[in-house]
């Protein structure tokens, strides 16, 4: 574990300086960086009727700690639930959990340099505090799937504020600060889509080789959580 962490600080010096560091921007034009992206927005209906039935299984989904404990600061922050839905981790397919959501999982299996996707639902109070995301190799989609009326929840990143809409997206640095809250009183429901970050050639070499050497791995630790997860919510 501390020759992995060593390699990710060693990787995001490198990637910093290629990214312009501290000047880098916070938020990305869709269109320009991956426009593969906004098909999840062209087919929202579809996205959101598949997503949506997810939540008829919302108590038997795992914490976001469950499956990756590095989030667990972040995941164990209330004492309300942040529910996942892995559908891709870094090399890993959930079979599983894709065959809920086939034509969302098309329209994902056309996006190039996948890195991870997933479901994210939070519940009612439920906040994540400040914290910055640990590698500079990918940017975050958020797409709203479904978003609260009456208080409606917000993100912000850096100085930023965002509240989330029911098929809109953004793409976003999530190495930047940022911090979630949810005070409405309804589930919030958001796919979360990482993207290799755009870079020059020997950048995303770098990015590359972190990724196989390490991020890999790490997806098949995630996945074995996910099936033994699955194991204990089965009826005996």
């Amino acid at each position: 574990m501390r020759k992995s962490y060593l390699l990710r600080i060693w990787t995001n010096r490198v990637l910093g300086r290629i990214v312009k560091g501290d000047k880098r921007p916070v938020f990305f034009d869709i269109e320009q960086t991956c426009p593969q992206l906004l098909e999840l927005e062209r087919n929202f209906e579809i996205v959101q009727n598949e997503l949506a039935r997810l939540l008829e299984q919302r108590d038997d989904m795992p914490c976001y700690h469950e499956l990756d404990p590095n989030q667990d600061y972040i995941s164990r922050s209330t004492d309300a639930r942040w529910n996942v839905f892995m559908l891709y981790f870094v090399g890993q397919n959930f079979e599983d959990n894709r065959a809920s959501c086939p034509q969302t999982c098309e329209i994902l299996d056309r996006i190039p340099n996948l890195f991870q996707c997933f479901v994210s639902i939070l519940e009612p109070g439920k906040s994540v505090p400040a914290h910055c995301g640990p590698y500079l190799g990918y940017l975050r989609y958020h797409l709203g799937i479904k978003v609260p009326a009456s208080n409606p929840p917000w993100i912000r990143i850096k100085e930023q504020k965002h509240e989330w809409q029911e098929g809109v997206s953004i793409l976003f640095d999530d190495t930047w600060e940022h911090e979630v809250c949810n005070e409405s009183t309804d589930d919030r429901v958001v796919l979360i889509v990482d993207i290799l970050r755009p870079m020059p050639w020997y950048g995303h070499l770098v990015n590359l080789s972190f990724v196989q050497l390490f991020g890999k791995r790490y997806g098949r630790r995630v996945a074995h959580r996910a099936a033994k997860f699955a194991r204990s919510q089965t009826p005996t």
